[in-house]
C-alpha cells in the first residue's frame, strides 16, 4: 500500500500535464495545417533548401540543350540568341556601357542583374543580353532611354505610377512652386497637409493619419500600433505576400534572421479563420490585395522561371467573400486588420481596395503613388489604434519619427494629387476600370490563342502577368524578346507587367501587336520545342538531379 501512493502521484501528476498540454498541442497542430502546403507557406524550411542549392551554370552547348533538345533545335536557339544579342548591342551601346560601369558600385542593381533570369543560364545571358537600366524621358506612355529609343512602358514605376507619367510630373511640378517659399525646412508643417489629411481620412474611410517615408516604414508603424493597443505579439502574414523588406514580414529567404513572432497561414484558406478564432496572440493581420492575382505564390519573376507552372487565378468574387470572412473574424476577436495598399494604391477604386472589395479595414497603408512618386509612405487608422501614448500610463509610448516625414515638397505634390482625384471629372477615369482592361487582357489571349502561342495573361484591372500553356524551361527569354520589340519592363520581365490608366485603345492596339510579335519570334528560334510528354514534374526532376550530381561531384 505504501508503494503505490507515489505511483498514484506520478500517474496523477502525469495526467494532469497531459492535461495541460493537450490545447497546446492541438493549438500548434491547427497553426501547422493553416500553414499553405508549398515552401512558400513555410518559411524556415524555405531558408533551409535554399541554403542546400548549389550553384552551376551551362557551358555554351548545354544552355540551348537543358531540355534535351536535339543538335538541330540547339542550333535554332543559339542562332537566336546570338542574333538578339547583335540587336541588342547595336540598338543599346550607351545604355549597357553606363549599367555595366556603375553595376560594379550599386549592389541593388548588381542582384537586380544577376536575378533576371533561373541562375543556371545568368552568366551568359549578362554577357550576351545585357540590358540598360537607364531612362532619361518620358512622355505619354512612353519612356525614352539614353540611346534615343522609344519603349511603351510596362513597368508602371513598381505600381507608383497609376495615371501616367505627365501627369505625375505635373503635380510635381506644381508642387514644388508651392513649397519653394518654405524650402526643405522639416519638423514644422507646411499649411497643406491640413487639406492632405482631410482627404486621406476621407478616402481611407479612417479617422486619422501618420506620415511616413517609405511602404515599408508605414507597415511597420502599422504592426507596431496594433501590437500597442491589442497587447498581443504576434502578426499574421499571407503565403507569397510581399509588404516591404522589413524583418518581421518578410520571413523566408531573403531575411538573414527568422521572425519568431510572425505567422506565415494559408490565403483564402478555413484553416486559417480557424486559427484567427483560437489563438489570443494574434495582434494584427496583413493584407496585401494584390495577392488575389495570385493566391499563396510569391510575386512571380522570370528568375523562379524554371517551368512553367507559374499561373493566375484572379476570381474577385471569391477574393472579396474571404475578406469579408476575414473581416468578420478580426472583429469578433479584436484582431486588427490591416490592408497594406502601398503597391496597388488607388488603381483599382478612388477608395482603393477597400472599396473596389466592399471591405473595411481598421488602418491601411499607402505609398508613393499619393505623391507623384516622391518618397512617402501613410498610415490611415482608427482613432484607437492610431494613438501612440496611454493617459494613464505617461511613460508607455509607442514611438515612431522621421526626419523627412511631411516633407513640404512631398506634401505639396501629394495636395496635388489629392485635388484631381477628388475631382468628379477626374474620377470618371474609374467608370468601367475592370470591363476595359479584362476586355483587354481577354483580347490579346484570343489573339495569342489563334497564333498557337503558348503564351497568356492574367490580370487584376491594370495589374497584369503573364503565364505558359505548355511546359518549358526557356519561358524567361520572352522578356528579351519584348524588350527588342521595344516594350519596357521592370526587372522581374514578364512577372509583371503594370499598365497606366491613361493607355488609349491605340497604344494597348500597338502594345498588343508588339506583344504577339515578340512571342512569335521566340517561338520561330525554337525556345519553346519540347518532348513528347514533358511535364513540369519532368522538368522540376531534370533539374533535382542537375542539384544532386553538382553536390556529390557526379
Amino acid at each position: 500500500m505504501e508503494t503505490s501512493l507515489p505511483i498514484l502521484s506520478l500517474s496523477a501528476a502525469a495526467l494532469a500535464g497531459a492535461a495541460a498540454a493537450f490545447p497546446k498541442i492541438q493549438a500548434r497542430i491547427a497553426l501547422s495545417r493553416a500553414k499553405h502546403r508549398s515552401l512558400t507557406g513555410h518559411s524556415k524550411m524555405s531558408k533551409m533548401v535554399a541554403r542546400m542549392v548549389p550553384h552551376y551554370e551551362f557551358d555554351i552547348d548545354d544552355f540551348f540543350r537543358s531540355d534535351g533538345a536535339p543538335k538541330d533545335i540547339a542550333m535554332q536557339r543559339q542562332d537566336g540568341f546570338f542574333r538578339l544579342a547583335g540587336l541588342y548591342g547595336d540598338r543599346y551601346p550607351k545604355g549597357r556601357a553606363l549599367t555595366a560601369e556603375v553595376t560594379e558600385r550599386i549592389s541593388d542593381l548588381r542582384f537586380t542583374e544577376t536575378y533576371r533570369v533561373p541562375f543556371q543560364y545568368s552568366r551568359l545571358v549578362r554577357e550576351h543580353l545585357g540590358t540598360s537600366a537607364f531612362v532619361e524621358a518620358s512622355s505619354g506612355v512612353t519612356v525614352t532611354d539614353v540611346d534615343g529609343n522609344v519603349f511603351y512602358d510596362l513597368t508602371g514605376s513598381y505600381g507608383v505610377n497609376i495615371f501616367g507619367n505627365d501627369f505625375y510630373k505635373e503635380c510635381i511640378a506644381e508642387g514644388e512652386k508651392r513649397a519653394h517659399a518654405l524650402g526643405p525646412v522639416l519638423g514644422p508643417y507646411h499649411p497643406v497637409i491640413a487639406d492632405n489629411v482631410k482627404r486621406l481620412c476621407e478616402l481611407s474611410g479612417l479617422d486619422e493619419v501618420s506620415f511616413h517615408m517609405s511602404g515599408t516604414e508605414a507597415v511597420m508603424q502599422a504592426v507596431r500600433l496594433a501590437r500597442y493597443h491589442t497587447k498581443r505579439t504576434h502578426l499574421v502574414r499571407f503565403a507569397g505576400s510581399y509588404h516591404g523588406w522589413w524583418g518581421e514580414v518578410q520571413p523566408g529567404v531573403g531575411n538573414p534572421v527568422s521572425p519568431h513572432e510572425t505567422f506565415t497561414l494559408a490565403d483564402m484558406s478555413e484553416k486559417t479563420l480557424h486559427v484567427l478564432r483560437t489563438r489570443n496572440d494574434i495582434a494584427c493581420v496583413l493584407v496585401n490585395p494584390l495577392q488575389a492575382l495570385h493566391p499563396n505564390s510569391n510575386a512571380p519573376g522570370d528568375s523562379a522561371l524554371v517551368d512553367s507552372s507559374r499561373s493566375s487565378k484572379y476570381d474577385r468574387a471569391a477574393y472579396t467573400e474571404w475578406l469579408k470572412k476575414l473581416r468578420e473574424v478580426c472583429t469578433e476577436r479584436g484582431i486588427v486588420l490591416i490592408f497594406d495598399e502601398v503597391f496597388v494604391g488607388f488603381r483599382l477604386a478612388a477608395g482603393g481596395a477597400q472599396e473596389y472589395f466592399g471591405v473595411k479595414a481598421d488602418m491601411a497603408t499607402y505609398g508613393k503613388s499619393l505623391a507623384g512618386g516622391l518618397p512617402v509612405g501613410v498610415v490611415c487608422g482608427r482613432k484607437d489604434l492610431m494613438r501612440r501614448f496611454r493617459d494613464d500610463r505617461p511613460a508607455d509610448i509607442c514611438f515612431a519619427r522621421g526626419t523627412f516625414n511631411s516633407h513640404p515638397y512631398v506634401m505639396t505634390a501629394m495636395d496635388e494629387f489629392l485635388s484631381r482625384l477628388a475631382s468628379p471629372n477626374f474620377r470618371s477615369i474609374y467608370n468601367g476600370l475592370d470591363e476595359t482592361w479584362n476586355g483587354r487582357a481577354r483580347a490579346l489571349n484570343e489573339r495569342l490563342k489563334a497564333a498557337g502561342l503558348p503564351v497568356r495573361v492574367g490580370n487584376i484591372s491594370s495589374i497584369w502577368t503573364v503565364y505558359y500553356t505548355e511546359p518549358s524551361r526557356y519561358n524567361w527569354m520572352l522578356q528579351y524578346y519584348l524588350r527588342a520589340e521595344g516594350l519596357a519592363l521592370s526587372w522581374v520581365g514578364t512577372g509583371r507587367l503594370i499598365f497606366t490608366l491613361n493607355y488609349t485603345d491605340n497604344d494597348f492596339a500597338e502594345v498588343s501587336d508588339r506583344f504577339v510579335a515578340a512571342a512569335e519570334k521566340m517561338k520561330r528560334d525554337g525556345w519553346w520545342w519540347h518532348k513528347a510528354g514533358l511535364t513540369n514534374k519532368n522538368i522540376k526532376r531534370q533539374i533535382l538531379k542537375e542539384m544532386v550530381a553538382v553536390r556529390f561531384g557526379r
